[in-house]
């Protein structure tokens, strides 16, 4: 064997000499390492879709695209050539929605039902470009992202997913309002909710987001209101574009949509669906109780932020490619 045919590799701090057979082999264990751990995801390819902005009432051109590994969420504004990150830290107003924003004052709301969706199927990295300020409603649940999303295809990508394991307990308190993460070896969200309506009764429940649950028992919860609210909502330029077609509008004594409700508890299913796309701002799945009572997309982002404030309160954690503690879709094969 002459010279040029070794390799010096790198074992535990000593240097061994290692023929091509033997690099070969250690290429092979480490992927098949990789290959036991739970792999990112993205689409296998782009879709598209056009529906009304909620609060603006303006028409929106939407496009989701694959995007690398390790990249998140990517909004990008196509009309003023912005783009930013998904991230706690960017998100800058949630009167009655979430909207990020960046330091140029460019911003994108509505995002919660889309990153409900994304996190409800798995996916860790997508661009998401639209040419307005906000996301389109659609029927005000998150079904129709989950269907652009399943046309458009999800893939494993070559890096193990990120997950963040909640490690002590964390609380934020706003007046009666309240929202914690605990440890747990799950994804839960427990939450109170009391309207004081005749129409929507007090109810507390718990929900384990895990499996294909989310797509069956939560993706399909239409967003609400009260008639009453209605009003002055549009008089400060909010809801300009919903309507019964995209949400439930509540009255005094009843619900004003002829169609009645999908779920039997659809309030307390949609306000599920809320918390998961506020908390997927993160950027990974979290593996951790969360309980709430009244909650909103405010105090969501001030308990996220909370948490990521001490290192001691989480850590980054892999999953076993067989973990069954998180939502996922099926896999398409690779284009």
């Amino acid at each position: 064997m002459n010279e040029s045919s070794l390799h010096i590799i790198k074992n535990e701090g000593r240097l061994l000499l290692s023929t091509p057979n033997h690099l070969q082999m250690a290429h092979m264990h480490a992927k098949m390492r990789l290959m036991k751990k739970l792999m990112q995801r993205t689409l296998k390819k782009s879709v598209d879709a056009s529906g009304i902005g909620l609060h603006s009432g303006r028409t929106v051109q939407l496009r989701l695209d694959p995007a690398p590994v390790d990249t998140g969420v990517v909004f990008r504004r196509t009309d003023v050539d912005a783009e930013f990150k998904a991230t706690p830290d960017c998100v800058m107003d949630t009167m009655l929605c979430t909207k990020m924003g960046n330091d140029d004052g460019v911003t994108v709301s509505t995002v919660e039902h889309l990153m409900s969706a994304l996190y409800g199927l798995g996916v860790d990295n997508v661009i998401v470009s639209i040419d307005a300020e906000e996301i389109p409603i659609f029927d005000g649940s998150a079904a129709p992202f989950v269907y652009l999303l399943e046309d458009a295809g999800i893939v494993t990508q070559d890096a193990p997913k990120k997950v963040i394991k909640v490690m002590r307990k964390v609380e934020v308190v706003d007046g009666d309002k309240r929202a914690s993460f605990s440890p747990a070896d799950h994804f839960s969200v427990n939450l109170s909710l009391d309207y004081n309506h005749p129409v929507v009764p007090a109810q507390q429940q718990k929900f384990l987001i895990n499996g294909d649950f989310y797509r069956s028992g939560i993706a399909r919860a239409r967003t609400f209101c009260f008639q009453g609210d209605v009003e002055k909502m549009q008089s400060v330029g909010l809801a300009l574009g919903g309507g019964l077609d995209n949400a439930i509008v509540v009255g005094d004594f009843s619900i004003l949509n002829q169609t009645g409700l999908r779920y039997t508890d659809e309030f307390m299913r949609h306000k599920v669906l809320d918390c998961i796309g506020d908390l997927y701002m993160i950027g990974h799945p979290i593996i951790g109780a969360f309980d709430a009572t009244m909650t909103g997309h405010g105090l969501n982002n001030k308990l996220l932020r909370a948490l990521m404030a001490d290192p001691l309160n989480w850590r980054y954690m892999e999953l076993p490619v067989d973990s069954d503690v998180l939502p996922l879709a099926p896999i398409e094969a690779a284009a």
